[in-house]
């Protein structure tokens, strides 16, 4: 850990994480990382959420570092208001989302492109996704979907998303990736980007190879940013994979004000 707060910075998952289960972020949590930030620390957050779905937190909270959207598909920075580093879906994706929608008409379906979400399948979890992340979604075909993807979101019931999982398994898709972020969602992602390969283009974009990065997340989809991180934290609701990727496993959840905990590791860390 670095002696000085000034070359620490703290990046955290939303859902899961910063956020419990209401989506309304703690006072205890707000109050720890407005501490941090007036102290000198980096503050941001790395989600799978697009902008539009970001954006309604920021009048609760402020970032003062980029931040990581769309599961490592762009990296932007919210007082320029302009992208440092993003990365599509291939073209092929468009078919694979239209075969995955084919042969799965009860699986729920988002686009996210930089001008908001695009809905070719909606479905009530899908309706409810839009509402929790409070998007006006744009119901369109896979075909008259913009290009530019920067990732497929599938939601589906959690007794039933296996069989999903196993279908895009067995179909042996290529030239994508793909990667559980909820018990109910299955994302499709470009190749080999991850919210870590968005930390490493962050901190590269930001001359931060010499601050301590300090990265918390509860899902599979944050796993490789743990493990690109110096330190990577989980609360205790993190899923098994998570908590064998972490350096460190909280003893509190999501609902248990964890990311809070984490700034008072951070100030312990810096007192040694």
């Amino acid at each position: 850990m670095s002696e000085d707060i000034r070359k620490v910075l703290l990046i955290t998952d939303m859902d899961g994480t910063f956020l419990p289960a209401s989506k309304i972020p703690s006072q205890r949590n707000l109050e720890a990382v407005a501490r941090f930030q007036r102290d000198g620390g980096c503050f941001s957050i790395a989600t799978g959420r697009s902008l539009q779905a970001s954006q309604q937190y920021f009048e609760q909270f402020s970032v003062n570092a980029p931040i990581i959207m769309c599961n490592g598909g762009m990296v932007y920075d919210i007082g320029t208001k302009k992208q440092i580093y993003d990365v599509y879906l291939p073209d092929k994706a468009r078919s694979i989302a239209d075969a995955i929608l084919r042969d799965n008409p009860t699986v729920g379906c988002e686009v996210l492109l930089l001008d908001g979400v695009y809905v070719p399948q909606m479905t009530e979890l899908e309706r409810q996704h839009c509402g929790i992340c409070k998007v006006t979604p744009k119901i369109r075909r896979v075909d008259d979907i913009p290009d530019n993807w920067y990732k497929v979101l599938f939601a589906q019931t959690e007794d039933k998303i296996g069989e999903l999982i196993e279908y895009v398994k067995r179909s042996g898709f290529g030239g994508v990736d793909f990667v559980r972020s909820a018990p109910i969602y299955y994302e499709m992602l470009p190749l080999n980007i991850s919210k870590g390969t968005g930390l490493e283009r962050m901190r590269e974009a930001c001359g931060m190879e010499d601050h301590t990065i300090v990265a918390v997340g509860d899902y599979n989809n944050d796993i490789e940013m743990l493990r690109t991180a110096d330190i990577g934290i989980c609360p205790s609701n993190a899923t098994d994979d998570v908590k064998a990727a972490a350096d460190i496993v909280l003893d509190v959840s999501c609902e248990e004000d964890a990311i809070a905990e984490v700034v008072s590791f951070i100030y312990s860390k810096l007192s040694e």
